[in-house]
């Protein structure tokens, strides 16, 4: 882990935050990105965005937060030690995090319009991805909650390939006008374990041109073009303090899932 640096959110000037990224286990992501979220409620703070890239230390299934349908077979594959299960703080469906990137982004005062707050917290993506040459859309088809798996339709909030296979799922979580926004973007699932999961293959991607750590440059560098506030702040390359780590590990333990714990915790 990068050693973390002593300065906090509420001591640094104005500016959109940048996290480096970080490798570690899902529990611990998902108190990141929602005590993120929760500090930039904080009156004592001045709540500026926050975006931050993470990759999982093992195989990891986040379920949204609301998800109810936990299938049997997925204690199963936790229990053999083939993947970790976790609670977001986010909506939205199961996600399984192997071969892929995912992204948070903390957006205080995002437009209050769910529809106008994807495209705006999306266009990003969709630049970056043309800047490649992989052009992405947004889905059509309705949320639902028929399907367990985040990828196994494309609503309104995700981005999909002109063939219409799925790359990047999004879900969100709304306090107060400040808005949390998950993000999986798929780099090269692994399909023995998604047919574990889901008992259907991956969505047929094509080809990425780029590494998967090439990708996250040139992501990053269109998010400092393409968010809509991007041209208004000055960016900063910001850790986690050690003041920031002790308040993210006392909620770690909210966001792990197992036999024993299979409801989703209350969230204040």
């Amino acid at each position: 882990m990068i050693a973390p640096s002593p300065l906090q959110l509420d001591q640094a000037p104005p500016g959109l935050r940048l996290i480096p990224t970080l490798e570690l286990e899902g529990c611990r992501q998902m108190a990141i990105d929602a005590w993120l979220l929760e500090h930039s409620l904080d009156p004592g703070v001045v709540a500026t965005p926050v975006l931050r890239f993470y990759r999982w230390s093992r195989p990891t299934l986040s379920l949204g937060f609301h998800q109810d349908r936990i299938e049997p077979h997925w204690h199963h594959l936790a229990a053999e030690g083939q993947l970790q299960l976790v609670r977001r703080p986010s909506g939205g469906r199961a996600v399984l995090h192997a071969g892929e990137l995912t992204y948070a982004l903390i957006w205080p005062a995002a437009p209050s319009r769910r529809r106008q707050a994807y495209e705006q917290a999306c266009d990003w993506l969709r630049q970056g991805f043309a800047a490649i040459g992989l052009p992405l859309e947004f889905g059509s088809a309705p949320a639902t909650h028929q399907a367990a798996g985040c990828f196994t339709s494309s609503t309104t909030a995700d981005l999909i390939h002109p063939c219409g296979a799925k790359r990047i799922g999004s879900a969100q979580l709304w306090r107060r006008g400040h808005l949390l926004q998950h993000g999986s973007i798929l780099l090269n699932p692994p399909a023995e374990l998604w047919w574990q999961v889901f008992g259907s293959a991956p969505p047929a991607l094509p080809r990425l041109p780029v590494s998967g750590l090439e990708l996250e440059q040139v992501l990053r560098r269109s998010a400092r073009q393409h968010l809509p506030f991007a041209g208004t702040i000055p960016w900063q390359n910001r850790e986690l303090s050690p003041q920031d780590w002790q308040a993210i590990d006392e909620g770690e333990g909210r966001y792990r899932l197992s036999p024993d714990r299979p409801e989703c915790l209350d969230q204040t």
